[in-house]
């Protein structure tokens, strides 16, 4: 489940059809929505599939919302969250670099991803640009401490590795 209709969704979709692991499976919904909201959608998709799924993940931003809510309510759902903060755009900057700067916006994450994919646009994500540093990705993540129960308290951070690893 994405909180987002364009970013995170292109990419899981082109990452579901790259790296063809035959033992998993993807289904990539959204939900333009705050994370709180998304939650919630997803553990309604979920309780109404029954036991069709082994793990239920949301992608989502901090941007400026407050996530806490999101995520005691995705703990308590047994929904695993893969937040990013300040936003999606952090974690695709992973895929060029270690980057551990503070980055107080969207805009000021887009300015340096930009240096490597000049022309990023939000809406238009070609996952190819980013193909090559997935596995690059997980590990700068994991080697900047990125932990998934507290990625939403410190800037930069995003717990996306975890859900790529899983994927891999």
């Amino acid at each position: 489940m994405c909180g987002a209709e364009a970013t995170e969704p292109a990419y899981l979709q082109g990452l579901k059809l790259t790296r063809r692991n035959p033992a998993v499976t993807i289904k990539v919904k959204t939900k333009g929505a705050d994370p709180h909201t998304v939650v919630r959608y997803a553990a309604g998709l979920r309780n109404q599939a029954g036991d069709s799924y082994d793990e239920v993940w949301c992608v989502v931003d901090v941007d400026d919302f407050d996530v806490a809510k999101a995520v005691t309510t995705a703990r308590r759902a047994g929904i695993s969250l893969a937040i990013s903060n300040p936003c999606f755009e952090y974690w695709l900057l992973l895929h060029f670099e270690a980057c551990a700067a503070p980055l107080p916006c969207y805009a000021d994450v887009a300015r340096r991803l930009r240096r490597h994919v000049p022309e990023y646009d939000k809406s238009a994500l070609r996952f190819a640009d980013y193909e090559q540093g997935v596995e690059g990705a997980v590990e700068r993540a994991q080697e900047l401490g990125h932990a998934l129960a507290t990625e939403h308290e410190h800037n930069p951070a995003t717990g996306v590795w975890a859900l790529v690893k899983k994927v891999l």
